[in-house]
This record gives structure tokens, C-alpha cells and sequence, in this order.
């Protein structure tokens, strides 16, 4: 039994280390310098230092500036984040200011440690 045990807390153990491993990858589409662009911005940056120092790429895209990667992702409503790695796909609307909810759909938090009540910030597909 206690071998059991033990197995399984080694491979519990392995997936966490996987997860803290993970690169993510991440877009975020703003509509020029607004405030809430900018707010949107600097929440994601504070998130991604605070849970994913060193193993994230942020990549901010202006979609008036470059419209045509806005109409490739079917950009409807900025800002929106949306975390291409790693898999499943996730996309956030809004400006980022409810941090359980984003970590909670980028995986980064269960459902079961969140403990905050969901808002309507943000959205997954």
C-alpha cells in the first residue's frame, strides 16, 4: 500500500515540475495607448512576473497598427489575451484586472485553491 502511496505522489510530484517547466507563450491585442490598454498591460505583466518569472513570451500587438494579426486570431473586442502555449488555447477579454480568473484559465491555479469569486473580466472559449 505504501508503495502505491509513494508512486503516486512521485508522479504528482513529476507533473508539477513539468508545469513549472512549461514556456507560455502569450498575445495580448490592445487598441493604441488607452487606459485601458495600458491598464490591461500592466496587469498581465504583473501576473506573468509574479507566477511565471523567466518562462513566459508576452508579445503585445497593437491592432491599429497592425491590423491584419488582429483579423488572423478573429480579434472581436480589445484587449484581449490570448495564451497560444501551452495548450489548450485560452482567450481573455477584458483588462486583465481579475488576476484569479486568468490564472485560473491559463492553468496556473485550480479551481479548488481559487477561492475568490469569479468576475466578468475575462472570458475562455
Amino acid at each position: 500500500m505504501k508503495t502505491k502511496i509513494s508512486q503516486a505522489q512521485a508522479a504528482l510530484e513529476k507533473a508539477a515540475a513539468q508545469q513549472q517547466a512549461q514556456r507560455y507563450v502569450l498575445r495580448l491585442y490592445i487598441t493604441g495607448m488607452t487606459r485601458r490598454s495600458m491598464q490591461a498591460v500592466g496587469n498581465i505583466r504583473k501576473i506573468c512576473e509574479e507566477h511565471l518569472e523567466g518562462r513566459y513570451d508576452l508579445e503585445v500587438i497593437d491592432i491599429h497598427q497592425q491590423p491584419t494579426l488582429a483579423e488572423g486570431e478573429q480579434i472581436i473586442a480589445a484587449p484581449t489575451l490570448i495564451k497560444k502555449l501551452p495548450l489548450p488555447l485560452r482567450r481573455f477579454i477584458g483588462d486583465m484586472s481579475n488576476t484569479e480568473r486568468i490564472l485560473l484559465g491559463m492553468d496556473l491555479r485550480k479551481a479548488a485553491e481559487k477561492g475568490a469569486p469569479v468576475g466578468t473580466d475575462s472570458k475562455q472559449p
